[in-house]
């Protein structure tokens, strides 16, 4: 049963399944308004399987840089690293057998199945993850495995879903693996420049090698903006190869970020990091209509 089917009554599997991705789905809608109204516009057959995607890549993120932390300090028992030990392990086990008692892992391995994605995808993700749990710094080499791990590979993981039974050129889909994944790339050096201050006082961590709040100055944000443009660009010009019920979220994820790019740029080196920079639920809508539009050109 497809995971958006409703002409069926479900039992058994097929329901703990529907009930595993509704879990992950409700993941994606309480972390994430932007990503949740970007899903939306995806079409039926890829938005269940890239919310089941998210709810893992969240729930990870939430072992080592959220509740697990707070958790913790309340119960000592509570030890991160081995929860991310476990965390992936039985994501492998699931991706194997195709069932977890973990729901949120449950509907990512019914996804990994149905579309492909294979370990090796996977375990950089999680090598990144565990990188938070240990590193404050990082350097050129570190920094760019830190970052295909962390979030280009979720973009090609997003991609494995919106590729399933389509027939491309070797060409084009070099094309398209390198827009998805510069799309990853800029969607985590957006994150890591707006949250640059944050970071630093409240983990004591510099992502972008060499820099940290006390050496920020124009010409680093320049730098480090202009970077994400360049990813940016990469991306776009893949974007009219996706079908087009996976174009327009894809152009959204794309117009939100570009627009976060500019008000960075657009934000003196010393207001960056002190304040963080968002875009106001209204523009993103603008930016969704925006995209929706443009998919249907």
């Amino acid at each position: 049963m497809d995971i958006q089917d409703t002409t069926k009554v479900p039992t058994g599997l097929s329901l703990y399944s529907m009930a595993a991705h509704r879990a992950a789905r409700e993941v994606i809608y309480s972390y994430s308004t932007s990503f949740g109204l970007a899903t939306r516009l995806l079409g039926k057959n890829f938005q269940g399987h890239v919310e089941n995607i998210y709810a893992l890549v969240r729930v990870a993120d939430e072992i080592v840089d959220g509740s697990a932390a707070e958790a913790q300090a309340l119960q000592s028992q509570v030890n991160p690293g081995q929860l991310l030990d476990e965390f992936e392990s039985e994501t492998y086990r699931a991706m194997e057998i195709g069932y977890s008692t973990n729901l949120v892992i449950h509907a990512f391995a019914q996804t990994a199945r149905t579309v492909g994605i294979k370990k090796d995808i996977v375990q950089p993700f999680f090598y990144s993850m565990r990188q938070d749990l240990t590193e404050t710094e990082h350097d050129q080499e570190s920094f760019e495995k830190y970052v295909y791990g962390s979030a280009e590979v979720v973009g090609l993981m997003c991609l494995q879903v919106f590729l399933t039974d389509r027939e491309y050129s070797p060409a084009e889909r070099e094309k398209l693996v390198l827009g998805a994944r510069a799309l990853g790339s800029a969607f985590q050096k957006v994150n890591f420049l707006r949250d640059l201050s944050a970071d630093f006082k409240r983990l004591g961590r510099s992502y972008f090698p060499g820099v940290d709040v006390n050496n920020f100055n124009e010409d680093i944000k320049k730098r480090l903006v202009d970077d994400i443009n360049a990813d940016l660009m990469v991306s776009a010009q893949s974007l009219p190869l996706l079908p087009k019920s996976a174009r327009r979220a894809v152009a959204a994820a794309q117009l939100l970020f570009t627009k976060l790019n500019d008000r960075i740029e657009k934000t003196s080196a010393e207001e960056l990091i002190n304040q963080r920079i968002s875009v106001g639920s209204t523009q993103k809508t603008v930016l969704l209509i925006r995209a929706l539009l443009g998919a249907r050109v």
